[in-house]
């Protein structure tokens, strides 16, 4: 029976990586670990959350997200409903409060909401009794990612302290790039923003900045690419065949890395831009690793805010 780290872990919601502790975010990881067994669906999970509810409220597109938390409910044993807003009240003009406090009033455990503004997910959180787990809002967070990440490159390299990280490209647009910055951060780790100015201007974070890829290769012992947002790039001055000579991953440019330098893409990926298929799909490659390590964390999200969610119900 997976050991939910319930002492280590007391929030019902999961809104983003910045507010958490190094303790916090250790208990989600090792949670994950112990359903890691399990997320695959070929080893039955227990039904830990045998007969709860959960409302997938997408407001923007998902591949991997949504399914990665509907295959985590379901695994567990929960119902896991697909809200599809071109098709709801939203439409009408109703608010997204209104929204969520009908739905929530006819029984949810917990609400996963992707968003296109930033902050929708507290805004949820502060007007609804059940869970919200946040799986992206804007380029603010994703925390279920970064949490995925750190997942996967914690159980290939045995390591958590002392890593560089490279999280290359449009840092500018990415909720991943700012979730892994608050996340690695929190550790003995290093994290370095790389992307042409166009991308790297005006952050507003504590982070140290790069535009000169090739120079910090042999520092690396992960290098995250970050897909190029182009439906964000209406008022930018973007080159894309510039970008691809500066920045394109592809085995020459691995090669100047550490031995054994991880690779990663939250995806989707942009192929023959952000990196060409022999890295995507080469030995180094945690591409799809990440996916299987999503669910995992996504199983344990949800494990332990639903917890937190019965203690508070338990007090009343």
């Amino acid at each position: 029976m997976p050991k939910l780290a319930t002492d280590r872990w007391t929030r019902k919601h999961l809104l983003g990586m910045e507010d958490l502790t190094a303790d916090e975010i250790l208990a989600v990881l090792d949670t994950a670990n112990e359903f890691f067994p399990y997320c695959t669906g070929r080893q039955p999970a227990p039904r830990l959350l045998e007969g709860r509810t959960i409302l997938n409220l997408f407001c923007e597109d998902s591949t991997r997200t949504r399914t990665s938390f509907t295959f985590a409910g379901e695994r567990l044993g929960a119902r896991v409903y697909q809200f599809h807003a071109a098709t709801s009240s939203l439409k009408k003009k109703e608010t997204l409060a209104d929204t969520v406090r009908n739905v929530d009033a006819m029984g949810l455990d917990a609400i996963v909401i992707r968003h296109q503004q930033p902050g929708a997910p507290q805004r949820v959180a502060d007007c609804v009794e059940c869970s919200v787990l946040n799986a992206g809002d804007d380029a603010h967070e994703h925390p279920t990612q970064a949490l995925g990440d750190m997942l996967a490159i914690r159980r290939k390299t045995g390591k958590f302290e002392g890593l560089t990280l490279a999280l290359v490209g449009d840092v500018r647009h990415s909720r991943v790039a700012r979730s892994n910055l608050f996340g690695w951060s929190k550790f003995a780790n290093r994290v370095i923003f790389v992307g042409p100015e166009v991308f790297t201007e005006n952050l507003e974070l504590d982070v140290e900045v790069a535009d000169d890829f090739d120079a910090v290769l042999p520092e690396c012992d992960v290098i995250m690419m970050l897909r190029v947002q182009f439906e964000r790039h209406e008022h930018l001055a973007f080159d894309v065949d510039d970008y691809i000579r500066d920045y394109q991953l592809t085995p020459a440019r691995l090669a100047k890395a550490r031995p054994g330098t991880l690779v990663l893409h939250p995806g989707p990926i942009n192929r023959g831009i952000e990196l060409v298929n022999d890295v995507a799909d080469g030995p180094q490659s945690l591409i799809l690793y990440q996916a299987t390590c999503g669910v995992a964390v996504r199983m344990a999200a949800l494990s332990l805010c639903i917890a937190a969610l019965d203690a508070e119900r338990d007090a009343r």
